[in-house]
C-alpha cells in the first residue's frame, strides 16, 4: 500500500508541475470557458488576477511538498488534504462558468488521488 501512496503522490506532484510549469501559457482541452491559458482562465472564472499567483503558489509548493514527502512521510498528509480542498474549488469553478463535465476530468482525478493519498498517510 505504501508503494501505491508513493506512486501517488509523485504522479500529483508531476501533473501539478506540467499544469503550472510546462502548460501554464498554453491551450488545453480543460481550461475553464473559452480561456487559452491560466491567466484567461482564472479571469474567466471572475478571480481577480492576484489569485492566480497565490494558487499556483500554493500548488507548486504541494508538489514539492509531495516530492519531499517520499523521505518525510509526514509531509504528506498536509500537502494532500490542501491539494483536495482546491480541487474541490477547481470543480466548482469550472461549474460557476458552466463547462462541459469533460473539462472537470483533470481536477475530479487529482481530487480522488489527493484523497487517496490523504487517507493512505495514516
Amino acid at each position: 500500500m505504501e508503494n501505491l501512496v508513493i506512486a501517488a503522490q509523485l504522479v500529483i506532484a508531476l501533473g501539478l508541475l506540467n499544469v503550472w510549469v510546462l502548460r501554464f501559457g498554453k491551450a488545453t482541452a480543460y481550461r475553464g470557458g473559452a480561456a487559452q491559458n491560466m491567466r484567461e482562465e482564472f479571469a474567466a472564472y471572475g478571480l481577480p488576477p492576484w489569485a492566480l499567483f497565490a494558487v499556483g503558489g500554493l500548488k507548486l509548493t504541494i508538489a514539492g511538498l509531495l516530492i519531499a514527502a517520499v523521505w518525510f512521510a509526514a509531509l504528506r498528509q498536509p500537502a494532500a488534504v490542501t491539494l483536495a480542498v482546491l480541487m474541490v474549488g477547481a470543480v466548482l469553478m469550472h461549474v460557476r462558468v458552466h463547462d462541459p463535465l469533460v473539462r472537470s476530468v483533470p481536477a475530479l482525478g487529482m481530487l480522488a488521488l489527493s484523497a487517496f493519498v490523504a487517507v493512505g498517510a495514516n
